[in-house]
């Protein structure tokens, strides 16, 4: 009897099908397998571009359309075997509860490194930091391989960071981001993406003369809406 998919390449295909929004997992793997011949191997799916991937999504038994380009990379690498130990993972610095007065906590979908570069649905990680006025410190890192056990992942992840005020993603469903909501998390898209740090910095300038959705979120009152009051006072 000849094998027509080897036991390894056949979880990183399950691992790929699980960081891509609404896939058939089955009919991925059949899409596969006419485009690169069986037995599929190993060594045939390191060869898989992210242009490959795109052709067989654009199958309607297959996927959703409107998967992002962030999950279908972080597809790719897991095809390729690529994990997280193939990373540099940052570093984290302690924190105790009472140290950053007045900061808030914000959560960071990542694919790699310190990057904002991943979906809320299926990035890998999300990346936890403590934003001051002075001072930006990286937590902790979470992973977010258990969430997506459970039924539904996107409630399970927006859980695994109820903590934070603030979620950055490169992009979010609807759907997703009203769970991130009913958490009490305000997401906010970046399709620019880029190094983490920098993002924070732009936040943390903005902390004293907050717009109004960060007012809310830290409880005073906006810049731009007292100039409203005074006039009225007046």
């Amino acid at each position: 009897m000849t094998t027509v998919i080897t036991k390894t390449a056949a979880l990183r295909i399950a691992q790929a099908a699980r960081v891509l929004a609404d896939v058939n997992a089955a009919a991925f793997a059949a899409k596969l397998g006419d485009q690169l011949g069986l037995p599929i191997t190993e060594e045939k799916l390191a060869k898989v571009t992210v242009a490959d991937v795109k052709l067989i999504l654009s199958g309607e038994e297959t996927v959703d359309p409107d998967v992002d380009n962030a999950s279908i990379k972080l597809a790719v690498r897991h095809l390729w075997g690529a994990t997280d130990e193939d990373e540099s993972l940052p570093a984290t610095a302690a924190y105790t509860e009472g140290d950053m007065p007045g900061s808030l906590r914000v959560a960071v979908a990542s694919n790699t490194e310190e990057n904002l570069d991943g979906h809320f649905g299926s990035c890998p990680r999300f990346l936890i930091y403590q934003v001051g006025r002075d001072e930006i410190r990286l937590i902790e890192v979470r992973s977010t391989s258990l969430a997506d056990e459970a039924e539904d992942k996107n409630v399970a992840r927006a859980n695994l960071i109820k903590d934070c005020q603030i979620v950055y993603v490169q992009s979010i469903g609807g759907p997703a981001a009203a769970k991130a909501v009913r958490a009490n998390i305000h997401p906010v898209k970046s399709p620019e993406g880029g190094q983490v740090r920098l993002t924070l910095q732009r936040l943390q300038a903005v902390l004293d003369a907050p717009p109004p959705w960060l007012a809310k979120i830290l409880g005073v009152e906006a810049k731009s809406l007292r100039q409203f009051a005074d006039t009225e006072e007046d």
